[in-house]
């Protein structure tokens, strides 16, 4: 890369002032870890916070666990080659968050179940060896799902500080990001995690209406619906237009990802849930924070698509936009999209408000992470360990030990997963692929187990199997079992099945199995099914 495009990238207003500003707010993000730690006595605590959450402090500490850096970087991505018709996500998210809290759906009966993971419910309805497989499965999906946080994390952080994208930069930053997350979830557990949250949702939710008042006042409200249909045409508006990237199975695959999944059925959101003081505080939760799950889709696809606009229209962005958009002989390829927001605020945002907005942004990193770490480390610790050591059981004070020793095991894997994954993804669709991978087979699982008195152990185990299927929608595996195949005239990956179309048929299969091998091989004894 030349240097003058180095310079172009590295150009930001973050000082030395905004450096301190965010070393002091992740010093005190450390000492809350250790401070909390004398409260995580039993796994209850650790991982549950003794059910004591109320409903205030429910929304904010959901909000700070979905409003992570990563849902700020991968909505941006997709406002930036999406334009305003990614908003269609974020409308199915808050419709059905409000739905689920309206009707209790899933979420409800899992508390009245007094169950502190998904799987746990899974042994109370089914087996030991059904909640066996499916804390295998959900440990690695999920895990598998985390695996690009860090990265996507930290190259936040080297956009918006100016930092160089090449060389030692962007590692550095993923261990010491890395080191700082671990270590305080795994002193304080759940406890932390929703004192962490809390604080982030109070710092992220003025800086998200600062900076993008700065970005309307910055670009102009009219310039920037005019740019972005100059540029994206009518797909910028339409997500089922042509060439939108969108397309109608994708719309619906959106409505079981960021809809059903994301708020009833994904852990992370679910483990809130499970840590409510009551059902009826749960669906009141639910219910108050299908505001928040709209905005935090909503406002980072807005900033993306100014991202979009600064850079192809802007005459303070005109250095940039033969980086990310190179014309044809330019001797190099486009920069990584996830750069433009970051590089974007590191221009617009004035000294002090960016060490804020980036110490906010940090938190952000922080919440997710300690909340995925936590939930995948119980996940096995609970539902795949100890069920496996049968009455020789574990004692509380060994499953903290052994939750703690694994919540460093994952850190070491999403470093390794973050510097050498080469899948060509949006981070958006790499996360609902992976995470299809768990949630296929629990959608059918939980309403069966649920709502159908003839769902049976075989039924169960099927549905799991099945939902893995979703696996064939990751880039790398479709190029290994023939998915995609590589067009000689364009010299181009050309999709079969998309990642949408493989979830949704990955959904229909684990359902079906569900259904089929319930009634081929049902119960002795079958459980009755949870009231809604």
């Amino acid at each position: 890369m030349p240097p003058e495009a180095t310079e172009a990238l590295q150009r930001t207003h973050f000082t030395a002032i905004d450096a301190v500003i965010v070393a002091v707010y992740l010093g005190l993000s450390l000492l809350i870890g250790i401070f909390v730690r004398r409260y995580a006595r039993n796994m209850t605590a650790y991982i549950g916070a003794d059910r004591k959450i109320g409903t205030w402090l429910g929304v904010a500490t959901m909000l700070g666990t979905e409003m992570g850096l990563v849902t700020v970087m991968y909505s941006a991505q997709k406002g930036f080659t999406g334009g305003f018709a990614a908003f269609h996500i974020a409308l199915i998210a808050g419709i059905a968050t409000l739905i689920i809290g309206a009707t209790g759906f899933i979420v409800g009966p899992l508390r009245r179940a007094e169950v502190l993971t998904i799987p746990e419910y899974y042994e109370k309805r089914f087996s030991r060896r059904v909640r066996v497989l499916g804390g295998c499965i959900l440990a690695f999906g999920g895990i598998l799902n985390m695996g690009l946080f860090l990265k996507v994390g930290s190259q936040f952080i080297v956009g918006i500080t100016g930092l160089s994208a090449e060389g030692w930069a962007l590692p550095a930053v993923m261990v010491g990001l890395l080191l700082l997350v671990v270590v305080y979830t795994a002193l304080g557990g759940m406890i932390s995690v929703i004192l962490t949250d809390y604080v982030q949702f109070v710092i992220l939710s003025f800086g998200l209406l600062i900076a993008t008042g700065l970005a309307i006042a910055k670009l102009g409200w009219t310039d920037i619906f005019e740019t972005t249909r100059a540029v994206l045409g009518d797909a910028g508006f339409n997500p089922v237009a042509e060439g939108s990237g969108f397309g109608w199975s994708y719309v619906l695959w959106m409505f079981v990802t960021a809809g059903l999944v994301g708020c009833a059925v994904w852990p992370t959101a679910v483990s809130r849930a499970l840590a409510m003081e009551s059902e009826k505080a749960v669906r009141r939760q639910y219910m108050v924070s299908s505001i928040s799950f709209t905005i935090r889709f909503m406002i980072p696809y807005f900033w993306g698509i100014c991202a979009l606009v600064f850079i192809s229209a802007s005459p303070e962005g005109a250095d940039l936009k033969p980086l990310f958009f190179p014309p044809e002989g330019a001797g190099h390829a486009a920069i990584d999209n996830l750069y433009a927001l970051p590089i974007f605020l590191g221009r617009l945002l004035p000294p002090v408000l960016i060490g804020i907005i980036t110490a906010a942004m940090i938190a952000a990193f922080m919440s997710t992470h300690d909340s995925y770490f936590l939930c995948w480390s119980s996940v096995i610790t609970q539902d795949i360990v100890a069920p496996l050591r049968g009455r020789r059981g574990l004692s509380e004070q060994a499953r903290i030990r052994l939750t703690r020793f694994i919540i460093f095991a994952l850190g070491a894997y999403v470093l390794y997963w973050g510097l050498f994954y080469e899948g060509k993804d949006d981070i958006w669709d790499y996360m609902a692929v992976t995470g299809a991978i768990y949630f296929n087979g629990a959608i059918a699982v939980l309403i069966g187990g649920i709502y159908w008195k003839r769902a049976s152990r075989a039924g169960a185990l099927a549905a799991l199997v099945a939902g893995c299927s979703a696996v064939f929608g990751l880039g790398p595996v479709q190029k290994l079992v023939g998915l995609q195949y590589l067009d000689p005239e364009t010299e181009e990956w050309v999709q079969r099945l998309t990642g949408a179309e493989v979830g949704l048929l990955s959904v229909a299969l684990a359902l079906a199995a569900m259904v089929i091998f319930s009634l081929l091989l049902p119960d002795r004894n079958s459980a009755a099914p949870a009231k809604s």
